[in-house]
């Protein structure tokens, strides 16, 4: 063992004094351009390594700007999630007013056409029940409401009055499958009863088979019935 370790000293002795010698003389040889040798190995050694270091850091730093790059894009996204969000709410009640100004203008021109006195009220809730159609009204027996008086709405007859009370009144609709109404055919004065059915379309009964009713026609109350 001891004979193998000197032999390896001896190796590396003998390299160490190979290369200082190379050094030696590339110091001393000179490139036709009039450098040293060992310099100009050295300086492109070192510019070697200079051009990955500066690839390097350009990737990084390239990196980094991208990396802050996206970050602003997805703040910008965000604010412009939370101002759409803002302008679809802003636009929501825009919308609100405006569908309460056309309320409002068609329920004054309603007024000034009805030579009768009205009340202006306004719906508080629905029916629960499918089978019975009615709802609640914010107007009762305070302001001059009775049981029996008709509902109406700019686009017609919307039912009548069955429960009023101090401050609140409940209204059968028309629609309703118990709800009927003295009517006649605009054009041609032909009677009949609308009957309502529980849903949204109603039927016209009791109309003579010689009446001249034709689609399209308009139907309106005829008060016969006291309603």
């Amino acid at each position: 063992m001891a004979l193998v370790d000197i032999r390896q000293r001896t190796g590396y002795l003998f390299l160490t004094l190979i290369v200082g010698h190379v050094i030696l003389i590339s110091t001393q040889v000179t490139t036709n351009r009039g450098v040293p040798l060992l310099e100009g190995v050295v300086f492109g050694a070192f510019s070697e390594v200079q051009r990955a270091s500066n690839a390097i850091g350009d990737d990084v730093r390239l990196w980094w700007e991208d990396y802050f790059a996206l970050k602003q894009v997805r703040a910008d996204n965000t604010k412009l999630k939370e101002e759409l969000a803002e302008l679809r709410v802003r636009l929501q009640q825009e919308r609100g007013v405006a569908e309460q100004s056309r309320t409002l203008q068609n329920l004054l021109n309603l007024k000034t056409s009805v030579t009768l006195s009205t009340t202006a009220a306004s719906v508080l809730a629905g029916g629960a029940s499918p089978e019975f159609r009615t709802i609640t009204i914010d107007k009762g027996t305070n302001d001059g409401l009775r049981p029996d008086m008709a509902v109406i709405a700019p686009a017609g007859v919307v039912g009548r009055i069955i429960l009023p009370t101090g401050r609140a009144s409940k209204v059968q609709l028309l629609m309703d499958r118990n709800a009927a109404a003295g009517a006649i055919i605009e054009r041609t004065r032909a009677q009949g009863v609308v009957i309502g059915s529980g849903a949204e379309q109603m039927r016209m009964d009791y109309v003579a088979g010689s009446a001249d009713v034709k689609i399209g026609d308009t139907v309106v109350t005829s008060g016969i019935d006291g309603i």
